[in-house]
C-alpha cells in the first residue's frame, strides 16, 4: 500500500513538474546552460530581470497612485454633489426671513451654518460658476429654464440672430476644478 501511494505522489509531481508554461519553459534554464554561461554572464542577467522587476513595480505603484486619485476625486464630487442641495436650501431659508427677524440668535445661528457648509465645500475644490445678469450666455456652464423674449423680439431674431443674454440667475452653479458639477440655472433674453 505504501508503494502506491508513494508511486501517485511521485506521479503526481512528475506530472505539476511537466505543467509548465510557454513563458516559463523559455526562462528555465538547464544545468548544462548554466555550464556555458560564465558568473559575469549569469549575473548580468540575473540584474537585468532585477531592473526590469524593479521598473514593473515602480509602474504598478504609479498606476495604483493614480487610480486612488481618481477615486478620491470622483468621491468628493459624489459629496459635493449630495451636499449641494442642502447648501440652496440653507440659502432659501435665509433668504425668505422676515426683516425683523434677521438679527435673532436662530436666524444668525442658521447663516453660520451655511458659511460653514460653503468654507467645507470650498476647501474640497468646489467654486461657484460666477454669473451675472447680462452676461453672455453659455451652454457649457448655463441650464436656460426660461426665456424673456416677447414675441416680437423673438421674430426681429429670426432676421437678425443675436446672442442670447443672460436675463435673470435662478440658481447657481458649482464646478470642481475644470468640470462643471451643476450648470447655473438662468433665464435668458
Amino acid at each position: 500500500m505504501k508503494s502506491k501511494k508513494h508511486d501517485e505522489t511521485k506521479a503526481e509531481k512528475d506530472m505539476k513538474e511537466t505543467e509548465t508554461s510557454p513563458k516559463e519553459a523559455a526562462q528555465e534554464v538547464t544545468p548544462e546552460e548554466m555550464k556555458e554561461k560564465t558568473p559575469e554572464e549569469l549575473a548580468q542577467e540575473y540584474l537585468h530581470d532585477l531592473q526590469r522587476l524593479q521598473a514593473d513595480f515602480a509602474n504598478y505603484k504609479k498606476r495604483q497612485q493614480e487610480s486612488q486619485k481618481e477615486l478620491s476625486g470622483y468621491l468628493i464630487e459624489r459629496l459635493v454633489l449630495d451636499l449641494i442641495p442642502v447648501l440652496d436650501n440653507f440659502r432659501m431659508a435665509t433668504n425668505h426671513v422676515p426683516e425683523g427677524s434677521k438679527s435673532d440668535p436662530w436666524v444668525v445661528g442658521i447663516q453660520y451654518i451655511e458659511k460653514q457648509l460653503e468654507d467645507v465645500l470650498t476647501a474640497n475644490g468646489m467654486q461657484v460658476i460666477e454669473v451675472k445678469e447680462g452676461d453672455a450666455f453659455d451652454p457649457s456652464i448655463h441650464e436656460a429654464i426660461s426665456d424673456e423674449q416677447s414675441t416680437e423680439e423673438a421674430e426681429s431674431q429670426e432676421e437678425a440672430p443675436q446672442m442670447q443674454t443672460v436675463a435673470k440667475v435662478l440658481q447657481k452653479g458649482y464646478r470642481i476644478g475644470d468640470k462643471v458639477i451643476r450648470p447655473a440655472k438662468v433665464s435668458v433674453k
